[in-house]
This record gives structure tokens, sequence and C-alpha cells, in this order.
């Protein structure tokens, strides 16, 4: 699952670098905690790779889903 969540972190750190359609929220926490995996991957706590999945990961994707859909 942490590889996925570096994917979306690198997925949500190009899309920074874009002129922007849409704004997504967090995008600052959401490249940071892709770093922590990419470099910190023995100090990752489970527990906020669950909440992370459980709350925030659906926020982002239902942005992203209206996003495109404009």
């Amino acid at each position: 699952m942490e590889r996925q969540l570096s994917i979306v972190g690198e997925a949500v750190n190009n899309y920074r670098k874009l002129e922007e359609q849409f704004e997504l929220t967090n995008t600052r926490q959401i490249v940071s905690f892709r770093n922590r995996i990419i470099h910190s991957y023995d100090n990752i706590d489970d527990a906020i790779v669950w909440t992370i999945l459980q709350k925030h990961l659906p926020k982002l994707k239902g942005e992203a889903e209206n996003g495109l859909k404009q």
C-alpha cells in the first residue's frame, strides 16, 4: 500500500507543477508523505497509512473525479 501511496504522491507532485485546471486540497501534505515513504521507509506508522486510506484518499479521489468532469 505504501508503494501505491508513493505513486499517488508523485502524481500529485507532477500535477502541482502544471497549470492547474482545478485545485486539490492538501497537496503539500500528500507530497510530504510521499517523500517520507520514499526516504524513511522504516519509520512509517501503519496507523497513519490506515487513516490516509480510510479518510483522506476517498476525498482526494472525489476531488480528482469532480475536477475531471469539469
